[in-house]
């Protein structure tokens, strides 16, 4: 017995990109995107810039094999991460001496 599979293509015709309305306030715009798809607006959207004012930094120190051997040790030994532990006494030595 032969078996033939058909398939059909039906031809969906691009629609027209959906025009974004105008708002009058921060609230009307929400309040319209929470009902309907960004996605779809997408290309209409204004480009933003932010500013943004990085406050912490992250140092990187090298210590001696021997040393983090010890520290990983002291924290597992705390059940603390040993970045945790590491930061808690420099903190303590810092207060020290100033």
């Amino acid at each position: 017995m032969l078996s033939i599979t058909m398939v059909y293509f039906i031809s969906m015709k691009k629609s027209e990109p959906k025009k974004l309305p105008e708002f009058n306030s921060l609230k009307k715009l929400v309040e319209f995107f929470e009902t309907h798809d960004l996605g779809e607006y997408w290309d209409q959207m204004p480009e933003a810039e932010i500013d943004i004012e990085i406050k912490k930094r992250k140092h990187t120190f090298t210590i001696d094999e021997d040393i983090a051997v010890k520290l990983t040790e002291i924290a597992r030994t705390k059940r603390v991460p040993a970045e945790e532990l590491i930061k808690l006494w420099l903190k303590e030595k810092v207060s020290e001496v100033v």
